[in-house]
């Protein structure tokens, strides 16, 4: 199993949860909260001790619950909307998808782990600009990878490609 299955298999996201997530104000309050909120419950260690873990736990559920919370948008015009259905397709079909797509998907992945490394440092050391400059560098290829659904599904579609499968 390789980094994107396990993910996949761990939002447990079926085809209504995909919908969903689509939604604009699902995307972005992921892509804006979920790294933030993540970083505060650890640092809250500080301010409330053991019951960080509580926090964590609560970020937790919020990243599991926030695909099924919005109802799922009325096209797929939007930049994030398409960047999400381009992920779905690219986890669901990743064997049909070019390689070049597949290559850049695994290197844009890897490019967030020295972000996520000095983020992690600055979060045990309790050093806040290694908190930030670690964010910055682990969100910014997350973003590009989303751009980069966003170029794949638009590959897939002009190849005949269906996003949404029926029933």
């Amino acid at each position: 199993m390789d980094l994107f299955t396990a993910a996949a298999r761990a939002f447990a996201m079926d085809e209504a949860a995909w919908r969903r997530h689509a939604n604009p104000w699902s995307g972005w309050t992921r892509v804006f909260g979920g790294l933030p909120l993540i970083c505060l419950a650890i640092w809250s260690r500080v301010w409330i001790g053991g019951w960080a873990l509580v926090a964590l736990a609560c970020v937790a559920l919020w990243l599991w619950l926030n695909p099924r919370l919005f109802p799922p948008p009325a096209h797929l015009d939007a930049w994030i909307s398409r960047g999400v259905m381009g992920e779905k397709v690219f986890l669901e079909h990743r064997a049909q998808i070019p390689a070049h797509h597949r290559r850049a998907a695994l290197l844009l992945s890897w490019l967030s782990l020295p972000g996520t490394l000095v983020m992690a440092w600055g979060l045990w050391a309790l050093w806040p600009s290694w908190v930030v400059f670690g964010a910055l560098l682990t969100a910014l290829p997350k973003l590009w990878f989303i751009d980069r659904m966003v170029w794949m599904l638009g590959d897939w579609e002009r190849a005949g490609g269906q996003v949404w499968r029926d029933g």
